[in-house]
């Protein structure tokens, strides 16, 4: 095989690997955890939804990320003693500890800035849900149409679960539809099938090529 041939193999190989990556996207949003111990656990239910109990430690962290599988955890150790150490008990409250992470530069909105990491204590009647904890110590909130829970103390000023191309964080997003039941959004890009596809054709010039050297030289 030629010099050349072998380059033209490379290339296409690097084709193949970063097609998939050019594909590749995450989701600019506020995720929503829960402290078991001293580990965080993703969520169940959402903010609108769930009802924490006094005593109960619940961390929101924004971050672009695919899913939840691989979703930024809140940062920082803080416990439900130190955060609401200066909050005590009331009759017919509920104290709520909230980590507040509004994420990295990286993830920021385009022309936006992340305010500090805090923690607050939510004092609460005994019903509230996690939404009225974070509305009592964070506004203002923001929400979008679908009840998604957009903005914490006015972070980020727009924008809502925006999807953006993980090479690119810094990006403007643009809102994506949602895909057809039928869409294979996990399949294998058309990128990753042309780099198969010219692959295989080098590799089948390089062997007729390789052929008709031999042929000349009988």
């Amino acid at each position: 095989m030629t010099r050349r041939a072998v380059l033209l193999f490379l290339a296409a190989f690097l084709l193949i690997g970063t097609a998939g990556q050019a594909q590749a996207a995450g989701y600019r949003y506020w995720s929503f955890w829960d402290r078991d111990g001293d580990k965080w656990v993703y969520a169940t239910q959402g903010p609108s939804l769930a009802r924490p109990s006094d005593g109960d430690v619940q961390g929101f962290r924004f971050a672009v990320s695919a899913n939840s599988g691989d979703a930024a955890q809140p940062r920082g150790t803080a416990d439900f003693a130190s955060i609401c150490a200066k909050t005590p008990a009331e009759d017919g409250t509920k104290r709520v500890a909230l980590v507040l992470d509004f994420g990295t530069a990286s993830d920021a909105p385009p022309g936006e800035t992340p305010p500090a990491a805090r923690t607050a204590c939510a004092q609460v009647s005994p019903d509230a849900t996690t939404a009225d904890a974070l509305a009592a110590v964070a506004d203002p909130l923001r929400y979008n149409n679908s009840a998604l829970l957009c903005a914490i103390a006015g972070y980020p000023k727009s924008g809502c679960g925006e999807q953006v191309a993980e090479q690119d964080p810094t990006s403007t997003p643009k809102q994506q539809p949602a895909a057809d039941a039928g869409d294979d959004e996990d399949g294998p890009s058309v990128g990753l099938y042309a780099g198969i596809a010219l692959v295989a054709a080098l590799a089948g010039a390089a062997t007729w090529q390789a052929r008709r050297r031999r042929n000349a030289s009988d």
